[in-house]
């Protein structure tokens, strides 16, 4: 029978069972805001509707049954954007959005979503590009300087100074410890990006869409994805696990309810620290 993330852990040492006791504080560093909340009631009413190895780096704030999820969203401001903000404060937990420049300026709507995401602690912004490759990613990474132009655009109209950036339909990493490029035809482009000071992020697990724009599946079968990962290692950097999905896939209450049971079970399991992009390891580190 195939082992569970779950039970890897308990199997490890008998040293596993006094760092449980120490872990204990581990969860209340990072993104929490309140104590014993209270669970709320649900966000809609009912009657609206193989990775490859990199090297591992260990982290010394991190107690060794545990894993750190990194919830990232991508394409913000837009639909579903306050349906996301409704969830993370339900659970009180912390996550990245990853902005688009000319969805800020979209509409007044997508203007005071920024804001709200903005004001609101438990969320951190960083790059996604301005134009998103106005969805022609071929022609886009066609033109190295152009896409740092793009990311530039976004940095300065938005003020993401702290240069964290996600490339728009790509799944790229460049980190001094991970260099990795989804499709070739983009390497130029990435490494001129790292080259300007980014701190290219990509993924180690995504929540895709139906083809009605929801959120595909259940909670159920992301979370054995998640132990899959830990499990055989797959993550690009060991004990440290990037999540993706998008705004615009929260606007059904079924999608919205299947993030939120997502989200509590990886709480209510014990095993998982949530924290923002910036506290990756070492994506703070000067670039080489």
């Amino acid at each position: 029978m195939k082992k569970t993330f779950a039970e890897k852990s308990r199997n490890k040492t008998f040293l596993g069972m006094f760092a449980l006791v120490s872990a204990t504080s581990i969860l209340f560093h990072g993104c929490s805001r309140k104590n014993d909340k209270k669970e709320s009631e649900k966000l809609i009413p009912q009657e609206h509707p193989v990775a490859k190895t990199v090297p591992k780096i260990d982290d010394e704030d991190v107690a060794s049954d545990k894993r750190v999820i990194y919830l990232t969203f991508d394409d913000g401001p837009n639909q579903g954007t306050k349906n996301l903000l409704k969830i993370l404060n339900k659970r009180n937990v912390c996550a990245t959005a990853f902005i688009v420049g000319k969805h800020v300026y979209g509409s007044k709507t997508q203007k005071n979503d920024f804001e709200l995401l903005k004001k609101d602690p438990l969320i951190e912004l960083a790059n996604h590009s301005f134009t998103h490759a106005n969805n022609k990613y071929t022609d886009f990474y066609k033109n190295p300087l152009g896409v740092v132009h793009d990311f530039d655009t976004a940095k300065d109209s938005l003020k993401l100074y702290d240069k964290i950036a996600r490339t728009p339909g790509r799944n790229i990493w460049r980190l001094n410890h991970t260099n990795v490029t989804d499709l070739k035809s983009s390497t130029e482009a990435a490494n001129k990006l790292k080259e300007a000071g980014y701190k290219v992020i990509g993924w180690d697990l995504e929540w895709k869409p139906s083809q009605k724009m929801a959120l595909k599946g259940n909670h159920e079968a992301m979370l054995k994805k998640v132990d899959s990962i830990f499990f055989n290692d797959l993550e690009k950097t060991s004990r440290h696990l990037v999540f993706l999905t998008h705004d615009q896939y929260l606007t059904d209450a079924d999608s919205i309810n299947e993030l939120d049971l997502f989200i509590e079970k990886l709480q209510k399991s014990n095993r998982f620290v949530f924290r923002k992009i910036s506290e990756y390891p070492k994506i703070n580190e000067v670039l080489n």
